[in-house]
C-alpha cells in the first residue's frame, strides 16, 4: 500500500493531500490574500495524519509542487518536505504546478492553458493537449491581443488566477474560461505522485530546489 503526501503552495492556496496508491483520500487547503502557509502547513499536515489514523512513519513518499510560482509559498513547501523526507528516508517526487492546475478540468478538444497570476499583465503559462501532454516549454508571458495567435484556429481552455484578469484582452471566440478554478490543488497531486513513484522518478533530497523560472528581486520601499 503506497501512502503518499502531497503538498502544494505555490500560489495563494495552502493545499495538503493523502493518497493510497493513487487515490486521495483526504484534503485539507485554505488560500488566503497573506499567505499563512508557515502557520498552516505543518497543521495540515498533523491534522491530515492524524484524522486518517496515519503518522509520518507511514508515508512511503512526499510530493511536491515545483513550481514555477510564489518565490516565497515554494520555499516554504519545499524547504519543509526536504526536511520530512531527510528525517524519514523516503523519496521526494517533484510535481509541475501548472499541470496540477491544468488536472482541474477535462477537456474533449484544443488546449488547457493553466495561467498563474506573475504581476501586472504577466503570467507564468504553457499549453497542455487534452491528455495533459505539455505543448512546450513553461513561460513567463505578458498578455496582449496578440498572445496565443498561432493557435486561433483552436479552443483555448483558460484557468487559474492569471486567466481572469485577460478576459478583457483576449475576447475572441476561441477562449474559454474557467472563473471558479484559481489556484492549484493537492487534490490533483496524488494519481501524478503514485505514477512517478511507480517509475521511481524521484528527485534528489539533498540537491532539489523549486523552478522559480524567474529571479526573485527584493523591491526596498523608498523612505
Amino acid at each position: 500500500m503506497i501512502t503518499i503526501l502531497s503538498i502544494e503552495t505555490a500560489t495563494k492556496n495552502c493545499s495538503v493531500s493523502l493518497s493510497v496508491t493513487g487515490e486521495v483520500i483526504a484534503c485539507k487547503e485554505i488560500a488566503e490574500e497573506n499567505f499563512s502557509h508557515a502557520e498552516k502547513l505543518h497543521v495540515f499536515i498533523e491534522e491530515l495524519l492524524k484524522e486518517n489514523n496515519k503518522t509520518l512513519k507511514d508515508l512511503s513518499a512526499i510530493a511536491i509542487s515545483q513550481g514555477p510560482g510564489s518565490y516565497t509559498g515554494l520555499r516554504i513547501g519545499v524547504s519543509s518536505v526536504k526536511g520530512l523526507c531527510y528525517g524519514l528516508s523516503i523519496p521526494l517526487i517533484a510535481l509541475d504546478t501548472l499541470e496540477i492546475l491544468a488536472r482541474q478540468i477535462k477537456v474533449d478538444q484544443g488546449y488547457i492553458v493553466p495561467m498563474l497570476d506573475a504581476r501586472r499583465m504577466e503570467v507564468f503559462s504553457v499549453l497542455f493537449d487534452k491528455d495533459y501532454v505539455r505543448q512546450g516549454d513553461i513561460e513567463a508571458i505578458v498578455i496582449d491581443e496578440n498572445s496565443f495567435s498561432k493557435h486561433a484556429d483552436s479552443t483555448l481552455h483558460l484557468i487559474g488566477d492569471g486567466a481572469m484578469k485577460c478576459q478583457e484582452v483576449l475576447s475572441g471566440d476561441n477562449f474559454v474560461y474557467y472563473p471558479e478554478v484559481t489556484y492549484p490543488s493537492a487534490r490533483e497531486m496524488g494519481e501524478m505522485a503514485y505514477q512517478k513513484y511507480l517509475k521511481e522518478d524521484f528527485v534528489d533530497v539533498a540537491y532539489f530546489e523549486p523552478f522559480y523560472l524567474k529571479d526573485f528581486v527584493l523591491i526596498q520601499k523608498k523612505k
